[in-house]
């Protein structure tokens, strides 16, 4: 089961449009995960479209009509893997105790926020991931997203895509 991971799209605010690259990726998904900030729902409705399954959150800076459409949290169990999803984990000191303590049962904790790429292990073994952004590098070298792959359970094969343009 192939994964796609992205977060804080921002379009239009830093992209008119998220990168074909990305999109791509998207139509070649079993499973889309979005990690929040995307303040338009246009882009929601563009990747709920082309999405296979869409697991998906909304960070602070979406507006109410976001925010009525998606969680703050959400959950999802894809090829075995207990997926949760959550828009920000707080300060990188500390994130992985603090991330276990508030997902217990969790496999892959998918987050974003920050726009810099993490990957890392917490204690008891959940992996978490940010898929930095496709949009908006900040002091990032790339705009980036992920993909992983799943088996029956484990995650497989996360990989960092960096973008050289968000068009």
């Amino acid at each position: 089961m192939r994964l796609v991971l992205t977060s804080d799209t921002h379009v239009p605010r830093r992209a008119r449009a998220l990168p074909e690259q990305l999109l791509r990726a998207v139509d070649d998904a079993d499973v889309v995960v979005h990690a929040g900030d995307w303040t338009d729902t246009a882009t929601l409705d563009l990747l709920a479209s082309r999405a296979a399954q869409l697991v998906a959150v909304h960070g602070n800076n979406d507006g109410p009509e976001l925010q009525a459409r998606l969680p703050e949290v959400a959950r999802a169990t894809v090829g075995g893997l207990r997926l949760a999803v959550v828009h920000d984990t707080g300060p990188a000191r500390g994130r992985e105790e603090r991330c276990a303590q508030r997902f217990p049962g969790t496999d892959l904790l998918v987050f974003g926020h920050s726009h810099i790429p993490w990957d890392t292990t917490g204690p008891g073994g959940m992996r978490l991931l940010n898929p930095g952004s496709p949009t908006d590098r900040r002091r990032q070298p790339h705009h980036t997203y992920m993909t992983a792959e799943v088996a029956d359970g484990p995650l497989l094969d996360v990989t960092l895509h960096r973008l050289t343009s968000p068009r």
